[in-house]
């Protein structure tokens, strides 16, 4: 892993940061840089003074819980992470567009187009990157548009967007009613979304309807239950929470959503042979038009479209079987298991000979 590039016109806002560097450090990988996205969907913030903006994708998303609020804590289990040395510090430099600049720039927090422009002059010779997406498609965008870096990019997986069969085949942005068709990823920037659908990159598509089809919370679980790495007991706490949460209140019905991320992450790292992948390339064509209604859905088009390879199913018992084993593999196993092992180690004096 070369780096993580959190978009904050998503679920994971700013805050966010603070989460991915808890976890890294859990795994042993302060060495993974960190690079935060532009806070607006494209042509959502000011011409002129580019820290403000307008929310009209982002206002989707809810506030309190079951969306923001929940999202910045980790549900509540963010304060089980140990906690890493790095922090998510504001961008005070005027070099990368702040207002001013601080008085330790060296702690300013890394853009993501910085982090993404070291990656390539750390490249070996040719050498192409593999790009994983889970959320709006804002950053990898910016990057098309504002660096000349396409050709390094080998292939780009993206979790997201919906496929329908029919009109009953709805999608996800369920705070948008007139929006029957699409997915929040694609939602959230639609702009984005279709300006890498154009770039001409090898793309594959993870749709929303191959994710529900390995969203069983309950043999998620049970698999999780055989294992006794600390990830793979703090992940188990994490999807526990989520399945009550949803059996027990409306404004938590919406957590199996959260579940597709996890099959990008396998289809790219897991055994090919036992997942038994489908694709099928498809011309696809993602709506942006600035009309709530339609923007961020997909459209099969023959004549415009672009090509693309869509994951049509797996095999669902493998994966559930692959997720459990990759995170209980000792050999790749935590360093610190939690937020309580490390105040132990810190409270503990060191010996002395």
């Amino acid at each position: 892993m070369q780096a993580i590039l959190v978009s904050p016109t998503g679920w994971a806002n700013a805050a966010a940061v603070d989460i991915v560097y808890d976890l890294l450090h859990m795994m042993g990988r302060d060495d993974i840089p960190v690079g935060l996205g532009d806070v607006f969907a494209m042509s959502q913030s000011d011409q002129i003074f580019h820290l403000v903006g307008d929310c009209k994708y982002a206002k989707a998303i809810p506030h309190g819980s079951g969306g923001f609020l929940d999202s910045d804590t980790l549900y509540g289990l963010a304060r089980d992470l140990p906690r890493s040395p790095r922090r998510y510090t504001a961008e005070n430099s005027v070099k990368f567009g702040a207002p001013r600049d601080t008085d330790q720039p060296e702690l300013r927090q890394p853009l993501a187009l910085e982090i993404w422009t070291s990656i390539l002059k750390t490249m070996d010779p040719g050498s192409k990157i593999t790009v994983l997406t889970n959320g709006p498609l804002t950053s990898l965008a910016k990057i098309i548009t504002r660096t000349n870096s396409t050709s390094f990019i080998q292939n780009v997986y993206i979790v997201g967007g919906h496929i329908r069969r029919s009109s009953l085949d709805e999608g996800n942005v369920f705070t948008i009613p007139s929006n029957k068709y699409a997915e929040f990823s694609l939602f959230l920037d639609p702009i984005a979304a279709k300006t890498v659908f154009k770039s001409g990159l090898n793309i594959t598509l993870i749709p929303l309807g191959t994710q529900r089809k390995v969203s069983r919370f309950v043999e998620t679980i049970k698999r999780l239950q055989l294992t006794r790495t600390p990830e793979a007991r703090f992940v188990k706490s994490l999807l526990s929470r989520l399945y009550t949460l949803k059996q027990a209140h409306h404004r938590y019905r919406h957590m199996d959503i959260f579940f597709g991320e996890i099959l990008g992450a396998i289809l790219m790292a897991g055994d090919q042979r036992k997942l038994k992948p489908t694709m099928q390339e498809m011309p696809i064509k993602v709506i942006a038009e600035g009309i709530e209604a339609i923007d961020g859905q997909i459209l099969i088009d023959e004549k415009h479209g672009k090509l693309v390879q869509i994951l049509k199913n797996i095999d669902p018992m493998a994966y559930y079987d692959q997720f459990a084993d990759r995170l209980g593999d000792e050999k790749q196993s935590a360093v610190l298991g939690s937020y309580d092992e490390q105040r132990k180690m810190w409270n503990t004096p060191p010996n002395r000979t």
